[in-house]
């Protein structure tokens, strides 16, 4: 089965790419062989596939129901489960992320297709979060497994819409334990004041940044890529000049749960600040999710 398939590690952390498979004509068993190659390597390359839109829709409806981005326009592309960034001198999401972490329920996986890329630059890097959370201090994971954190839409103009997620999370399938912060929608830890926050925030976005937890991708047009968003973060490399073209579709549904506290689960009653930005959205939302 899929003897004729090539898998290529591309980094000690994670990342392969593979060539062999035709996506626009994937059978029941590839889609089983890819689904496990993504769980071993946390992202995927197919470089040469260069799939029509339609195609592209329907791969990605192999892996869940899809959805386009929830608050970013396409400049050119008009479909519904398509979401298009086309940028040249940059312009591109160059903040560590996982996507759409404002949401209740995130992205569960992406996958996208490169259409047109510059000849240099331009690439894209992913962060492994097992790694990241597996490598802190058994001190620092125990804190970070009491605690929540605040993510938010304020990157599209859209604070109002956010999210609590737990800043330790368990992955539904392979039951490991991974770091669920980034630096592009994570706005605060509930259960701090804002400077401890700042600091432990600050902390470890930075943190899954570390090299070691990370692989690079040098593009080429007509590569599909795929990742799995429940468990790693991605920034692009705003180095280039030129045309630069993605299309991506997503796939909705992720499950966020946490390992929940050691120990009883801090609180906080009583200690918002009237003068912080973050304590007082903090405190709207959590107001409107107690309102029937």
């Amino acid at each position: 089965m899929n003897s004729d398939w090539t898998i290529n590690r591309l980094g000690g952390a994670l990342g392969a790419e593979i060539t062999g498979p035709d996506l626009a004509s994937v059978t029941s068993k590839d889609l089983d062989r890819i689904r496990e190659l993504l769980i071993s390597h946390l992202v995927l390359f197919f470089p040469g596939q260069r799939l029509t839109v339609d195609e592209h829709v329907a791969f990605g409806e192999h892996f869940g129901e899809l959805e386009g981005h929830p608050n970013l326009k396409n400049p050119t592309l008009n479909h519904p489960k398509i979401f298009e960034l086309a940028a040249s001198s940059g312009g591109v999401a160059d903040e560590w992320h996982t996507d759409i972490t404002f949401q209740e329920r995130p992205a569960l996986m992406s996958i996208l297709h490169m259409i047109t890329c510059p000849e240099t630059g331009g690439d894209t890097m992913w962060s492994n979060l097992y790694r990241a959370y597996d490598e802190l201090s058994e001190p620092m994971q125990e804190l970070c497994q009491g605690l929540t954190a605040l993510h938010d839409a304020l990157p599209h103009n859209r604070p109002d819409k956010m999210a609590i997620h737990p800043v330790v999370r368990i992955h539904p399938e392979t039951g490991q334990k991974l770091l669920y912060v980034n630096e592009h929608f994570t706005r605060r830890i509930v259960e701090m004041n804002a400077t401890e926050s700042d600091m432990l925030l600050g902390y470890l976005t930075r943190w899954v940044t570390n090299p070691r937890f990370t692989v690079r991708y040098r593009w080429t047009p007509g590569t599909i890529a795929m990742w799995d968003n429940r468990c790693t973060q991605h920034f692009v490399l705003n180095d280039f000049e030129g045309e630069r073209v993605i299309q991506r579709v997503t796939v909705m549904g992720d499950q966020v749960e946490g390992t929940g506290p050691r120990f009883e689960p801090w609180v906080r009653p009583g200690r918002l600040s009237a003068t912080s930005r973050h304590d007082r959205q903090l405190f709207q939302f959590l107001k409107s999710r107690s309102e029937p």
